[in-house]
């Protein structure tokens, strides 16, 4: 068990679903750590890996790709597997790309392969194309860091299903099923790609300095081969673009998409790529409107944009209008969301998921409750009934929504439609926390951090009543709720 440096302070901001620069810096260096810390179960596990499913050969090119990274590090990383957290401070290129969002679930991914964690179901044969797989990726990742680093290196990747990805870079198409071979050749920022049979690709980085998150294919590359990493601009002037990633392969895993209510990984296509711009372009000005905690938030921990598909509006006539967005747990500072069609939806979407990522990092730091797994709980923005952890994961991340549309109301002039809207959204979810909070308190299972938690949730709600929506928003809103609820309770009756 890692030691919590968790502070009262921290705490009773974070109850307050906001958070100064140094409760997120706790919670930043904390993931940090865990996630370190699962590569070196993966080095560990590899090493005593039954060998049909992690054969010789793979465990010596991870010392190989392990020996690429520290070069590129400067031996950061394993300062840091070898004498602890102390080393976790000490960030370059090559760490950062270990710290990537999306490096968590390719180690889960790892993890499960070589049976260190619960898994389902897995044949032998599922296990070692997994991990070969797997490696494979990490393999690209050494290199991409090494690019990043300046580091000159000669390798032989895997492109697999027709796609060789160097994180941070971009992807090479190769258009051939199967895997295929590509030798991988890095110096003087110039990566050149080389497939048996087919010309090469030129890969120059636009700055030279093996950091610019932007890069370019030469001109004489096969039309459509190299496709760049993409990114938004950084969120406050000099912050650091933000990766709008759709071609990462770990972005998704099978089986978390209907769990979580999810569209699929998009691709995104230049009009698409557009409307993130534009979208994005605007998200700072909303972000404001709610208050300058919910900037703070969204810069420290955004770290990773995944495009999902455009779902269908449930309500409507199949056309897909409609939105989704999550987090997942083991990637930390990604955010998984649909286009979003409007700056003031991005940020909203922006303030709930990033809510979802604190109380997943404070609860890997502290244990909040001690309830079971059981879906047994009504929540009005839910069909279906939820455990506890879901129960409390949706009020909190609802009462930081019920105070950042409160916000905006009272900030934005009087008489306008912006302000109505936001009234509307406030009220609903004002009303959602006003019947769920009392239930989250109520639990016995509630450890002495959790009942302070909660209790500054509900101080939250106090101040926030100061300040009612109009009466208007507010029937609204309680109809709806209890439009759900009597709905839920008809799913729930026993069938005649």
């Amino acid at each position: 068990m890692i030691p919590s440096a968790l502070t009262e302070r921290a705490l009773s901001e974070l109850g307050r679903t906001a958070g100064g620069p140094d409760t997120l810096a706790l919670l930043q260096r904390d993931q940090y750590v865990r996630r370190l810390l699962l590569l070196r179960a993966i080095l560990d596990a590899v090493e005593v890996a039954d060998p049909e499913v992690c054969p010789r050969p793979l465990r010596d090119r991870l010392r190989e790709d392990w020996s690429l990274l520290e070069e590129a590090d400067n031996g950061t990383g394993a300062e840091f597997l070898t004498h602890g957290e102390e080393g976790a401070g000490r960030r370059s290129s090559a760490l950062a790309r270990l710290l990537h969002p999306l490096v968590g679930p390719w180690g889960r991914s790892c993890l499960r392969a070589l049976g260190a964690v619960p898994a389902s179901r897995m044949t032998r044969r599922h296990q070692a194309d997994t991990m070969r797989r797997g490696l494979a990726h990490f393999s690209a990742l050494a290199a991409a860091a090494a690019v990043r680093a300046g580091v000159p290196f000669s390798v032989r990747l895997t492109a697999t299903g027709g796609t060789l990805y160097l994180p941070s870079l971009g992807a090479l198409r190769t258009a051939e099923p199967g895997e295929v071979t590509v030798d991988v050749v890095h110096r003087d920022g110039r990566t050149v790609l080389r497939r048996h049979g087919c010309a090469d690709v030129v890969v120059r980085e636009r700055n030279g300095t093996g950091t610019d998150i932007g890069v370019s294919a030469a001109t004489h590359c096969p039309a459509g081969s190299w496709v760049p990493a993409r990114s938004l601009p950084g969120l406050l002037p000099g912050s650091a673009p933000v990766p709008l990633d759709d071609l990462d392969p770990y972005r998704m895993v099978h089986g978390d998409l209907h769990r979580q209510g999810l569209s699929g990984p998009a691709t995104l296509g230049g009009a698409e790529r557009k409307r993130w711009l534009r979208s994005w372009a605007g998200v700072l000005p909303m972000l404001r409107l709610g208050g300058e905690h919910r900037v703070t938030e969204v810069a420290a921990l955004l770290r990773c944009l995944v495009p999902l598909v455009t779902p269908a509006d449930p309500g409507g006539p199949g056309r897909a209008t409609g939105s989704c967005s999550g987090t997942r747990r083991e990637a930390f500072g990604a955010v998984l969301s649909s286009t979003p069609p409007t700056p003031a939806t991005f940020a909203a979407t922006l303030v709930h998921e990033v809510q979802h990522a604190k109380l997943a990092a404070l609860s890997d730091m502290v244990v909040l409750h001690r309830e079971g797994p059981q879906e047994r709980y009504f929540a009005p923005w839910r069909p279906d009934p939820r455990p506890y952890e879901g129960l409390l994961q949706g009020v909190y991340s609802h009462v930081a929504l019920a105070d950042f549309f409160q916000r905006c109301a009272l900030t934005v002039a009087a008489g306008t439609g912006q302000r109505e809207a936001a009234w509307r959204e406030h009220a609903r979810y004002r009303e959602q926390v006003r019947v769920t909070l009392p239930v989250v308190a109520g639990a016995g299972s509630l450890t002495s951090s959790g009942r302070r938690l909660v209790d500054q949730l509900a101080g939250e709600c106090e101040r926030m009543s100061e300040n009612p929506p109009p009466a208007g928003a507010r029937i609204r809103a309680e109809a709806a709720v209890n439009t759900a609820r009597a709905r839920w309770l008809r799913s729930r009756a026993p069938s005649e």
